[in-house]
């Protein structure tokens, strides 16, 4: 795909978003969009870089490695990288030094091996905490119910800032159907900054992908994460 068809595909979407954002009275630059570029070649990211692609997010961290390296080298604008897969402890060290944002912290085990990590990079991890809004088994993220726990303990690292929260309805859902499970996300925010826990931000709401982009926005979404609108299906 080349950079003249990605730029207007975010055209497209950023259009999208901010009909959305004028609908529920919100302002369309508080939402980030993050162009998620997970199985597509370096080339394509590197298109969509120069097409005006601001923030990338990948689910690999092996596969991520080579695209963040590779265009570091080669000097240009650099892109903010979002971590929006499961995440293995193993695999904390990579995340830690590749990543700006990490969606998918939902463990204290998992916090704890972040927070060492970037202690020995020395720098200060952005994260969100993923939760299970779905309840379906083959998904991370903490349960609704144990989201106010993990929170107290991820705000007792160190080396990590905790700004949001970020969740997924099940696939394939209507989006208007898919609209009570970002209003549950929401409303969960909305509980953490209640509870106001020192350290524990609530900025951020990752929500939302090229299905249903538009009702999250609706629904109070700051991060969404669209990658077949933008790039076309995956193989």
């Amino acid at each position: 795909m080349n950079e003249d068809t990605i730029r207007k595909n975010l055209d497209a979407v950023n259009d999208v978003i901010a009909r959305a954002a004028g609908k529920a009275g919100r302002n369309p630059d508080d939402i980030t969009l993050i162009s998620v570029t997970k199985t597509f070649a370096v080339d394509v990211v590197r298109a969509a870089v120069a097409a005006g692609a601001t923030d990338l997010g990948e689910n690999y961290i092996q596969e991520a490695r080579e695209k963040i390296t590779t265009l570091a080298g080669e000097g240009g604008p650099r892109p903010r990288w979002h971590f929006i897969g499961g995440l293995q402890k193993n695999k904390a060290k990579y995340a830690v030094r590749l990543f700006d944002l990490i969606h998918s912290v939902d463990s204290v085990e998992l916090a704890a091996e972040l927070d060492k990590r970037a202690g020995i990079e020395g720098k200060t991890q952005d994260v969100l905490i993923q939760v299970n809004i779905s309840a379906e088994e083959q998904k991370s993220g903490v349960s609704p119910e144990g989201i106010i726990r993990l929170a107290r303990s991820v705000a007792g690292c160190e080396h990590l800032s905790v700004r949001g929260l970020m969740g997924m309805p099940p696939f394939g859902l209507d989006p208007e159907i898919s609209r009570p499970y970002f209003v549950t996300l929401r409303e969960l925010k909305e509980k953490i900054e209640a509870e106001q826990i020192p350290g524990v931000g609530m900025e951020e709401l990752s929500m939302g992908m090229s299905g249903d982009y538009a009702v999250a926005v609706e629904e109070g979404a700051t991060m969404v994460r669209v990658g077949t609108a933008i790039f076309g299906s995956r193989y």
